[in-house]
């Protein structure tokens, strides 16, 4: 069992003490899935990169935008979002943490599953 509070914390402090301001920590890898948090510093990021055939984007604290194609989108601790299959980048405004679950395989009849924007609550 994993606490996300302490992966949160631990993350941050990894970050901070980076050259890079950033750290990440796989802590799911079961088959095809995939759960990371990544943490960034305020003014970092993560250069564009290709998506995995499925994969959400859950923000645990700060906030973030997701850029890649018509410009990007802003969101906030507590907003979830489908990562858009284009390639993507993500950078911090201000000293952020999220959770990235990924799903590395997907069977071709699963494929093409509309999903809606960022939910707030």
């Amino acid at each position: 069992m994993v606490n996300l509070e302490t992966l949160v914390r631990d993350q941050l402090d990894d970050a901070r003490a980076s050259a890079h301001g950033r750290s990440a920590h796989l802590f799911v890898h079961d088959g095809p899935l995939r759960q990371t948090v990544i943490a960034l510093l305020a003014g970092t990021s993560l250069d564009e990169h290709n998506t995995p055939p499925a994969a959400s984007l859950q923000i645990l604290r700060g906030r973030v935008r997701l850029t890649g194609q018509g410009g990007g989108q802003e969101l906030i601790a507590g907003d979830v979002t489908a990562i858009p299959h284009a390639r993507h980048g993500l950078q911090a405004i201000e000293d952020s943490v999220v959770l990235l679950t990924a799903v590395t395989e997907v069977p071709e009849r699963a494929r093409g599953v509309t999903v809606g924007a960022a939910v707030r609550t």
